[in-house]
């Protein structure tokens, strides 16, 4: 039987990672719509080379690569440009998402996206799992792991879905602003109950 999908999804600083990793613990089959993002644009794939025509060599690296910093620079100051840039590589992503998915063995399997909501991908999962926490516990971790200014990761903020628009779409929520042997067990409860799911319904 084909796995169902679960998507898994959170603002910037939610913990995602923590969150889908204790799920792969217990031998659940997970891809990360981020990893896929990073694989397309590889040096020698056809988008980065789009990506290199359309804004110059400016948004690569003295060895060829995508230098994501200018890229996110450029196109956070113009919406037609992010249009453009996502245009290009979601179709991609999801083709690549879609090929590891398909191998997975656990009776369902995870696809973790930043913007599931945003780019529509909550359609492509039987069930949506949010990461939630504060805001100012997000703020707090994201700067701590990126080294990034409070006003960047504000923007990124404002850029994804907001709190609201991603809960609306929850199918359940897990609040992660305790330690990490809480969310284990958390994360645990919830694989058992995804194991008596069929096609991630009730």
């Amino acid at each position: 039987m084909k796995p169902w999908v679960l998507g898994l999804t959170g603002g910037i600083g939610s913990g995602k990672s923590a969150v889908v990793e204790e799920f792969g613990r217990l031998g659940v089959h997970w891809v990360d719509a981020d990893q896929a993002a990073r694989w397309v644009v590889e040096p020698g794939r056809p988008a980065l080379r789009a990506i290199a025509e359309r804004f110059g060599d400016c948004i690569l690296t003295p060895d060829g690569s995508l230098d994501r910093a200018a890229l996110r620079e450029l196109v956070f100051r113009e919406p037609a440009q992010r249009q453009w840039l996502e245009g290009l590589l979601h179709p991609l992503i999801r083709q690549e998402v879609a090929e590891h998915l398909a191998r997975a063995s656990s009776p369902y399997a995870i696809m973790v996206s930043p913007l599931l909501v945003e780019s529509g991908q909550y359609r492509q999962v039987d069930r949506v799992l949010v990461v939630d926490v504060p805001e100012a516990l997000q703020l707090q971790r994201a700067a701590r792991r990126d080294q990034s200014s409070e006003a960047q990761i504000r923007a990124i903020v404002k850029a994804q879905a907001s709190r609201e628009e991603r809960l609306r779409h929850a199918d359940d929520v897990l609040v992660n602003d305790r330690d990490l042997a809480w969310l284990s067990a958390e994360v645990k409860r919830l694989h058992n109950f995804y194991l008596t799911l069929r096609g991630g319904r009730e």
